[in-house]
């Protein structure tokens, strides 16, 4: 697969503080991006399982993880295509109390995020806890769509965005890194947007 390096700065003026290096600011369009065909998954067949280094591998149903205590996040995303959308609300559960049911063993150092269509991407731990990733299914107030997510997407606002993996099965918990779809196709293995961390290298 051929990575191209085909980002530019747009606009003038005086840099909006919110937009990390090389992003522009999307306004009230949300761009579709990603290398799947848009799948539609029923919630009654819906899971999502945390299991690899934990005390007790759990899974929970549709209905299971949405009674769980809710949470959300308020504030922008950034996608390695170089568009910002700035101001938005997303519902859901924090991945902290999906943790806490599963029991991370000490030597749990990485996550590799799947989905059900196959797709992986992999993170530190440290970036999906401490308030720092959520499994959400509402943006702004209505349910996410299927070429969004829907009907649940893992959401880590702190890194690009194909990090937070569209229609999310789960979690694997890992000592080592292991890449997933992107990363061993040339992207960064953090994606950190104010570091512009785009490409391996970076």
């Amino acid at each position: 697969m051929a990575i191209t390096r085909g980002f530019t700065r747009r606009g003038g003026g005086e840099r909006d503080p919110r937009l990390p290096p090389g992003q522009h600011d999307a306004g009230d369009d949300w761009p579709v991006l990603h290398a799947e065909a848009t799948p539609s998954i029923d919630t009654d067949r819906w899971t999502f399982t945390i299991d690899g280094l934990v005390d007790t591998p759990t899974t929970w149903t549709w209905d299971e993880i949405r009674a769980l205590p809710p949470d959300h996040y308020e504030g922008d995303i950034h996608c390695v295509t170089t568009w910002s959308k700035f101001g938005m609300r997303f519902d859901g559960v924090s991945v902290d109390t999906l943790l806490e049911a599963a029991g991370p063993q000490d030597d749990a150092a990485f996550v590799l995020a799947r989905s059900h269509t196959g797709y992986t991407t992999n993170l530190p731990i440290e970036d999906i806890t401490d308030g720092r990733a959520w499994v959400v299914w509402d943006v702004d107030g209505a349910p996410l769509t299927d070429v969004h997510g829907g009907p649940a997407r893992l959401l880590v606002p702190h890194l690009y965005f194909w990090k937070s993996a569209k229609w999310v099965s789960g979690l694997t918990l890992l000592a080592e890194d292991e890449q997933g779809f992107w990363e061993r196709n040339g992207y960064h293995d953090r994606g950190d947007p104010w570091l512009e961390q785009r490409y391996q290298g970076d």
